[in-house]
């Protein structure tokens, strides 16, 4: 059973220029206690989904055209801004690319902890800031007391990463978004991190949203797969089925940037051209201009999505 239903989500920026379809129609399902990876370039629309289901996108420019996004009988696209605030932290928390920029550097890491469980939990200052000082020690900070009562800038990359997961997950919460969560730390790090959400989601029963552009983290990480490009779904199913048998060329040249070792020698493939201007996108499959496989019709007609028991593409190749 689905925890989370998103269906047709479009978030479109009216910037002077033109519009910007950051997200457009994009559909997925989030199941209890699995993690679904959203994969794709820069500018493709993984970020700009999850921030439109928080409502956090900045309205102007931004706005949530049209769409649903059902949890609990509710759509969360209509709620009003005082009652999405009881959904953010408590319901779904997220944590942010940039944990550099997304801590407040006036406050210490504990009060931006304790602040997040009063909000949502009937607790005192003093409760608040031991639930907070019991989550850095949950994450394997160390000296957990005297880290909470540090600024932001005292700690290192690693440990503020550390503490965005203890800040979003200090009220237990059934989703989590993760949004590049290992990006910008050394590969130690990385590995650690992703560790901590899953133990996280095994503990508590949390489904997971992880946000990223690396395929090997979505390979150890994900049970299902969302694949987007210039703003829509081109790929989507079961991790080991889109995997062993990528149908969509783009999925297959994500695949292929994979670095791999052959006879003894490190080869790294890369995928020609570049994603295209979303105010100027192509007409039909906006992957065409790159695509190896491309036909007339591609290049004139958006493609039908084809499924393949519970393995969904968009493309004309199959169609």
């Amino acid at each position: 059973m689905s925890l989370l239903s998103v269906k047709d989500l479009k978030t479109y920026f009216h910037v002077y220029m033109g519009t910007v379809k950051s997200v457009d129609g994009v559909s997925f399902d989030l199941e209890r206690g699995k993690t679904l990876g959203i994969v794709g370039e820069s500018g493709s629309g993984k970020t700009v989904s999850c921030l439109s289901l928080l409502k956090l996108i900045p309205m102007p420019p931004g706005e949530i055209v049209g769409g649903q996004a059902m949890m609990d009988g509710e759509d969360l696209l209509t709620l009003s801004e005082k009652e999405m605030r009881k959904v953010r932290g408590r319901k779904i928390s997220m944590i942010f690319q940039e944990p550099m920029t997304a801590l407040n550097p006036l406050y210490t890491v504990g009060d931006q902890i304790a602040e997040t469980i009063r909000l949502h939990q009937k607790v005192n200052k003093r409760e608040a800031f031991e639930k907070a000082v019991e989550m850095l020690d949950a994450v394997s900070i160390p000296a957990p007391k005297a880290r909470a009562m540090s600024y932001p800038h005292q700690l290192s990359g690693g440990m503020k990463q550390r503490a965005m997961i203890a800040l979003a997950m200090s009220c237990h919460p059934q989703i989590l978004i993760a949004d590049e969560p290992s990006t910008a730390l050394d590969v130690t790090v990385q590995a650690q991190i992703l560790l901590l959400i899953d133990e996280f989601k095994k503990k508590y029963g949390t489904s997971v949203i992880l946000v990223t552009h690396n395929m090997g983290v979505i390979t150890s990480s994900a049970d299902d797969v969302m694949v987007m490009y210039v703003g829509k779904m081109v790929e989507k199913g079961n991790v080991y089925e889109i995997f062993n048998n990528p149908k969509h060329p783009y999925t297959q040249g994500l695949m292929d940037c994979i670095l791999k070792s052959t006879g003894g020698k490190q080869i790294l493939k890369t995928m020609p051209g570049f994603i295209p201007n979303p105010i100027n996108k192509p007409q039909g499959c906006a992957f065409h201009p790159r695509c190896p496989h491309r036909k007339s019709i591609c290049m004139n007609e958006e493609p039908p999505v084809v499924d393949f028991n519970e393995h969904k593409t968009a493309c004309w190749l199959y169609a």
